[in-house]
């Protein structure tokens, strides 16, 4: 499905694509490239680091939004637009809500990222499994002394709400 743009929005996919073919080229990463823009300019731009890294979560929408609300020096992203090379994952999902852009541009699919390797479906299914019965185990302890710091913060009258 394909949706609205114009020249200036191709350019800015044009570049998230290049990073994410550069980063394969060069050996540094995944085949995944993102930018974040404000006014009509990047301010942001990621690419997936997960190998380079050692760290699962460098995804390339997760850099960037990293590095856009760092440059904004905020934690939110409201007024900007996210480009992808390719549909988030459902990690990068909900980094995406959190940082609340107003919109996300993406060129790949899921389904083609699945076909190079890359299928993040099982993670979709696995939410709707009871917390015990997932492949990994998930198993709740200590509710009330977990919920003390939510106590604790909700005493707070200067409290960032997010």
């Amino acid at each position: 499905m394909e949706g609205r743009w114009d020249k200036v929005s191709d350019t800015f996919m044009r570049e998230a694509i290049r990073r994410a073919v550069e980063n394969v080229t060069s050996g540094q990463g995944g085949p995944f490239g993102a930018v974040v823009v404000k006014d009509g300019r990047v301010i942001a731009a990621g690419i997936n680091l997960v190998t380079a890294m050692n760290d699962p979560t460098a995804h390339a929408e997760v850099n960037a939004i990293r590095e856009a609300c760092s440059a904004l020096g905020t934690f939110q992203l409201t007024g900007c637009e996210l480009y992808t090379s390719c549909e988030p994952c459902p990690m990068c999902l909900g980094a995406i809500y959190w940082a609340r852009p107003d919109r996300v541009y993406f060129a790949a699919t899921a389904s083609d990222a699945a076909a190079a390797g890359f299928d993040d479906s099982f993670i979709y299914e696995e939410l709707k499994v009871a917390h015990g019965q997932r492949k990994i185990p998930f198993e709740m302890m200590m509710r009330d002394a977990g919920n003390e710091p939510f106590r604790e913060w909700m005493k707070k009258n200067d409290r960032a709400r997010y």
